[in-house]
């Protein structure tokens, strides 16, 4: 049986696969980018990371934090209002655990998430049945 090892990249490396790929899909400049953006995110080659325990399935994210982050979990009630802000101090990501979140014209769903570039405003709204995000912040303003 081989032994796992999960320190076969090096971030560096990590991270120029990310910086190639979202080259490639033409995400390099967006100031957002959610699951919709890459919805073969799954199916991604680019992404997908062989070197895991048997039975799982793994990719990389398109995104990467350059520092310290805090993490937060946060809840809602139906048709809450975000109003438009942004966080000035570092990157940030939502990945939504349940419910739903309006954005842009897009109703992102539990499992589905959003990177927001540091100073990108944005606004969202709840959906009908609340939420549940789990998100990190490269600030401590979130």
């Amino acid at each position: 049986m081989a032994t796992f090892n999960p320190n076969s990249k090096s971030l560096a490396q990590c991270i120029a696969e990310i910086e190639q790929f979202r080259i490639s899909r033409n995400l390099y400049n967006k100031q957002i980018i959610t699951s919709r953006d890459v919805p073969d995110l799954w199916k991604a080659k680019e992404l997908a990371v062989s070197n895991v325990p048997g039975g799982f399935n793994k990719i990389i994210l398109p995104f990467y934090t350059d520092g310290a982050a805090t993490f937060y979990i946060s809840s809602a009630g139906p048709y809450v209002k975000v109003p438009r802000h942004s966080h000035d101090e570092g990157n940030g990501i939502r990945i939504i655990m349940s419910g739903s979140i309006f954005w842009d014209g897009l109703e992102l769903q539990a499992s589905e998430w959003m990177y927001l570039k540091a100073g990108a405003p944005y606004e969202f709204e709840v959906g009908p049945r609340g939420v549940s995000i789990f998100y990190c912040y490269q600030c401590c303003c979130a």
